[in-house]
């Protein structure tokens, strides 16, 4: 059977316009990483492809050869669906362009482009796309699952932003889909995943942002952290239309140079405030939080969107070890500081915490049926539970804390479901609860006609209707 599928890559290389790796060839083992160390799986074949026809003739390989199908865009998901055991990856890191047309205000992206390279090339123009926290995230995997980060407020989700697709379906048909051509196909790529075929190419709206912008970081120990929390989430949503807001709850103090030293690795929990407007308006809106409760540090500075875009790349690492749960909140009561209290302090890892983010004005300015978006578009918290560690000892243990958290938080939280895009092990209950009965059963009539024999499975799985 090797030795067949040995002879059938042969065949496929031959005519595959791309490169294809097998294991040893030497850049077999850079091709196969993904971001999250944890996970360690070998493909049979990997197809680094250049263009939409070659994704097509590598799906037409895999399905001929009865080959299992993952496609690595950035390869930053947690749960690691980029990569598969003895089937075909579908590396699309070559498939990293970026046009800007700053007249149309639209910029196209290859699919395998990372957010850091759409931010370069848009600032260049003083605008960008909504995107999220690590710059190294791919812009596919994000897109697709809905996208959120620091123009969530001000500009909507990454996939509300989209303008149109071109997806490679299971038999291989290049579309581009729009809210003109093949709309259902685009209402479903706008939140719905990976589910549909492969998208090698985004086209976006672009919004006026940077190339300043102004920060605002302020951090209390956990002494002090259901107050710190409780000033936290009731200042957030007072915030005018061009500042918004995050907070790390049970973040580890970085060893940066604005920390006193006595306060590097230190737990506690961190409000950081962006602002959109000028540093003297910046500084009006921050100045009740020292009056409310004053920090152990801070930080107050204009800062470059682009480097807002990197601040957290070191604590998410390539090859860093990571697992995470997420859950929405419609607001931090009292009973989820009391979860947080007795929680939070347990973790393991300096690395982990508990990325919270802060949903309001463009992002709830969006029908909930207006896209396939697993989440309410009424204002509230998204709270991710995320275990981050350099060592499989603090891995192990973190996990669990993410796993014992999670449970004691879903009590408090806005049903069983969650944002898809935080789901490490996203079981069938929790994806059919994130999406809802009647966007479930709306998506599941969409796969089926785009891919009804569920090839493209390797996702928060959409299964296809009638099966």
């Amino acid at each position: 059977m090797a030795k067949t599928l040995d002879r059938d890559i042969e065949a496929f290389q031959a005519g595959f316009g791309g490169t294809v790796l097998t294991p040893g060839d030497e850049n077999y083992e850079d091709a196969r990483s993904v971001w999250n160390g944890a996970i360690d799986r070998r493909p049979a074949v990997i197809a680094l492809c250049s263009s939409a026809e070659e994704v097509a003739s590598a799906i037409r390989f895999a399905r001929e050869r009865n080959l299992e199908i993952a496609v690595r865009g950035g390869g930053h998901n947690y749960s690691g669906n980029a990569v598969c055991d003895a089937g075909l990856m579908i590396h699309l890191g070559r498939m990293n362009s970026v046009a800007v047309d700053p007249a149309r205000r639209l910029v196209v992206c290859g699919g395998g482009a990372t957010w850091a390279e759409v931010d370069a090339a848009t600032q260049e123009h003083g605008l960008a796309v909504p995107g999220g926290f690590i710059s190294h995230t791919g812009i596919g995997g994000l897109t697709l699952g809905g996208g959120i980060g620091w123009l969530t407020k001000l500009a909507g989700l990454s996939c509300d932003n989209l303008v149109g697709v071109e997806v490679v379906t299971a038999d291989s048909r290049i579309l581009h889909a729009s809210a003109n051509e093949h709309p259902e196909l685009f209402w479903a790529v706008r939140g719905g995943g990976g589910n549909f075929g492969v998208v090698t190419s985004f086209e976006f709206a672009l919004h006026d942002v940077g190339p300043m912008v102004n920060l605002g970081l302020f951090f209390w120990g956990l002494d002090v952290g259901t107050e710190a929390l409780r000033l936290s989430g009731a200042f957030l949503p007072t915030l005018p239309a061009d500042a918004t807001g995050f907070i790390g709850v049970g973040l580890s103090a970085p060893p940066a140079p604005f920390v006193p030293e006595q306060y590097h690795f230190r737990p506690g929990h961190a409000l950081l405030v962006v602002g959109f407007g000028s540093p003297e308006s910046h500084a009006e809106i921050v100045a009740p939080i020292r009056a409310g409760l004053p920090p152990l540090f801070e930080l107050v500075t204009p800062i470059p969107y682009v480097a807002l875009q990197q601040m957290f790349n070191e604590s998410a690492a390539w090859g860093t070890l990571g697992y995470e749960k997420a859950l929405y909140l419609d607001e931090l009561s009292d009973g989820v500081l009391s979860v947080i209290a007795e929680h939070a302090p347990k973790k393991s890892s300096p690395l982990s915490f508990c990325p919270t983010f802060l949903m309001a004005g463009a992002y709830t300015q969006v029908a909930d049926h207006d896209t396939a978006f697993g989440g309410s578009r009424s204002a509230g918290f998204v709270f991710n539970i995320g275990a981050a560690a350099p060592t499989p000892e603090l891995y192990e243990a973190d996990r669990a804390w993410v796993r014992a958290f999670w449970e004691a938080m879903r009590p408090h939280a806005s049903g069983s479901g969650g944002y898809v895009n935080f789901q490490a092990d996203a079981d069938q209950d929790r994806v059919r609860a994130s999406y809802g009965a009647d966007k479930y059963a709306r998506l599941s009539r969409i796969k089926a006609e785009y891919d009804p024999e569920n090839i493209f499975h390797l996702n928060a799985n959409i299964v296809p209707a009638n099966t």
